[in-house]
């Protein structure tokens, strides 16, 4: 049985190396069906890393917001801080979302907690400036 988990260890690596290497290129299409591809045998089998899945599913996420799926990448930055709670990219690209979509306290939400894990992420320090200047702006205009 441990051969067997060690062949599918690879082979999920070998897919998540490939679905990297497409992202990279601006291969977006190919690129999801490979991540969702990872996440589909490596969360079934179990053999995979957290870290891995955690990514594998931030940079699906990545796609689907390229794509204009805002709600569909919410989901999957969603599993990716579910499967790594401390990897500070998803919370800062859940927050983008969220802030694009007027949702200011959700968006400070996911800012301060990437900002709680990296001190140091400057995107994320001058995306929460500006949402709560916005938040603000709307609470004086009333809605």
């Amino acid at each position: 049985m441990h051969g067997g988990s060690e062949a599918m260890t690879r082979q999920c690596q070998t897919i998540l190396n490939n679905a990297h290497s497409e992202f990279n290129g601006n291969n977006f299409k190919r690129a999801e069906e490979l991540y969702t591809e990872f996440i589909n045998i490596c969360t079934k089998s179990r053999t995979y890393e957290c870290e891995d899945l955690a990514v594998a599913y931030n940079n699906r996420g990545q796609v689907k917001y390229l794509r204009v799926d805002f709600y569909e990448a919410m989901d999957d930055y969603s599993a990716a801080i579910q499967a790594n709670g401390l990897f500070e990219v998803p919370y800062y690209n859940r927050g983008l979302i969220r802030y694009r979509l007027g949702f200011f306290q959700e968006a400070e939400s996911d800012f301060k907690r990437a900002l709680e894990i990296n001190a140091g992420f400057e995107d994320a320090r001058q995306s929460l400036n500006q949402t709560v200047l916005d938040r603000e702006a709307k609470m004086k205009r009333g809605y």
